[in-house]
């Protein structure tokens, strides 16, 4: 059929690498990478609905890839209101987020913790990159 033609490339079920299970960033939305669709880049969303362990959260790592990471607030009076407080380091400095942003991370550039301190309204957070798969050197 025809309508089926292109229908591989609509994404509806959760197909999530075990690395990417195990982190607590909050129930995830999708994930996405070369293993889940030939030829296709990662990225991941989940939404964030409550506080993470003061000392959780992914540890510092870089990748051998550029990366976006995104926050967003979901009060639709202000979009930019972030409805909460996040714990973002880059490098040896903390960021204390508290608007909805994009931050670019250049290949090789440590980062994380990174750390929910509050959530006051859902905050969606994914991440993306020109890479087929995700990884991380510690």
């Amino acid at each position: 059929m025809a309508e089926d033609k292109y229908a591989k490339y609509i994404l509806t079920e959760q197909k999530l690498p075990k690395q990417l299970q195990a982190e607590e960033l909050g129930p995830r939305i999708l994930h996405l990478d070369g293993n889940v669709i030939e030829g296709a880049f990662y990225l991941s969303a989940a939404w964030w609905l409550k506080a993470s362990d003061p000392e959780g959260g992914p540890e510092p790592h870089s990748h051998d890839f550029d990366e976006v990471i995104a926050f967003f607030g979901s009060n639709p009076e202000d979009p930019l209101d972030l409805g909460g407080e996040v714990e973002f380091w880059l490098g040896d400095e903390q960021y204390l987020i508290t608007k909805s942003c994009l931050v670019f991370i250049p290949k090789g550039l440590k980062h994380c913790p990174l750390r929910r301190r509050r959530v006051d309204r859902p905050i969606l957070h994914f991440s993306t990159a020109p890479a087929k798969t995700y990884t991380k050197e510690e």
